[in-house]
């Protein structure tokens, strides 16, 4: 096990490379050859920015991207072609018209896309998404095409090995979320509203990326195992738990602190901390490619009953990237199986009353050959002098 490296000045602004992107692309014609596939047509962003490099500039901005097993790539870019992306030819629609977002988006990026594949050859097997596939894109490819397949699970096995490029842009999200404990430690205290600690944090967060983020994580509450924040004074003894999620460019950290918030955490606290802390040196002991997410949750989940039977409800941990949850699941209800290049949490927790209410810690890692690469690196403990 081993810390993470520095990386890039938070000025630099990143993203992925095209020659990674077309490595991705090459993983899936794989995939497509062995299951007899002459082209995958993706709508989701996510899979668009995994296989080209291009992200639309705002979320209600639609895009799509249609993949040949000969290797040709084509793109439907709104409204102008973007540069520095992996894709053989670009078309673009006007997805605003005098700067009104137009609601039908779906039917112009198929209708150009559609155009655009007329002087390819004529496929008979198609990928698609299942859950995104709608009838724009089912009207657009026509009745040449007898067969569609659902790819997106194999986008989701593909995308749990994490490329270089991928690997830079989640570590500038956790980069964001150390400055946000950082500032987090310095302003908590008791009268200090739940709202005025998000706001300072999400100015923490920006600072770091140098512009706005694709999201900031789920928790933000005291005396509480976590929700949004709200106009709420924190008091004096309780725990302040920050699960903190930002997404830059798309990819997603995902760690939490407690905090104490006047500083002076009680002996209930201190060993409802420990059992925790504990967990997750089990975790950085036990996982290497091989290792059961299912047999890892159980072991964390004896450990934690030590403390109470209970006390510990709630999933071990999870993959991330560009989606905030991803493969492998630290969850009884999976039975997945760590590989070499997973990238996940492990967030074990305590609650109860005495612990006003709970503690959750949260670390990231990445799976190596022989054991993990810890990613996060800002203090776990309750107060920091």
């Amino acid at each position: 096990m081993t810390d993470r490296p520095d990386s890039p000045a938070a000025a630099d602004h990143l993203q992925l490379d095209p020659a990674l992107c077309r490595e991705r692309q090459r993983r899936l014609i794989a995939v497509m050859v062995r299951r007899d596939l002459e082209r995958v047509l993706l709508v989701q962003p996510e899979h668009v920015q995994y296989l080209t490099g291009f992200r639309t500039p705002h979320t209600l901005l639609k895009t799509a991207v249609a993949l040949d097993a000969d290797g040709h790539c084509t793109l439907a870019a709104p409204n102008a072609a973007p540069d520095n992306v992996a894709a053989d030819t670009v078309v673009t629609f006007e997805a605003q018209w005098r700067a009104t977002l137009r609601q039908e988006q779906p039917r112009e990026s198929s209708r150009v896309l559609s155009a655009a594949l007329d002087g390819r050859p004529p496929v008979e097997r198609l990928g698609v998404e299942f859950s995104t596939f709608g009838p724009h894109f089912q009207a657009a490819i026509g009745s040449a095409t007898s067969q569609t397949s659902d790819v997106e699970p194999d986008l989701w096995q593909l995308r749990r090995n994490k490329d270089p490029d991928e690997l830079a842009m989640i570590g500038r999200a956790i980069e964001c979320t150390e400055a946000m404990y950082r500032r987090a430690r310095e302003i908590i205290q008791p009268g200090i509203t739940e709202l005025e600690v998000f706001n300072q944090l999400h100015s923490a967060a920006v600072e770091v990326a140098g512009e706005p983020l694709t999201a900031l994580g789920n928790d933000y509450q005291a005396n509480s195992p976590g929700g949004p924040p709200r106009p709420r004074q924190a008091g004096a003894g309780e725990l302040f738990v920050l699960d903190l999620g930002p997404a830059y460019r798309g990819y997603y950290a995902d760690n939490c602190r407690t905090i104490s918030v006047d500083g002076q955490p009680t002996d209930d606290q201190l060993k409802a901390w420990q059992a925790i802390v504990d967990t997750l040196d089990m975790v950085e002991q036990t996982v290497r490619p091989g290792t059961s997410c299912r047999q890892l949750f159980q072991t964390a989940q004896d450990m934690l009953d030590e403390y109470r039977p209970g006390a510990f409800f709630h999933h071990l941990g999870h993959a991330f990237g560009l989606f905030p949850h991803e493969g492998p699941h630290l969850n009884p209800n999976w039975d997945d199986t760590f590989e070499e290049g997973d990238v996940f949490t492990a967030e074990p927790g305590l609650y109860g009353p005495e612990l006003k209410a709970g503690i959750r810690l949260e670390q990231n890692y990445r799976v190596t050959a022989d054991g993990v690469q810890r990613l996060t690196s800002h203090p776990l403990e309750l107060a920091v002098d």
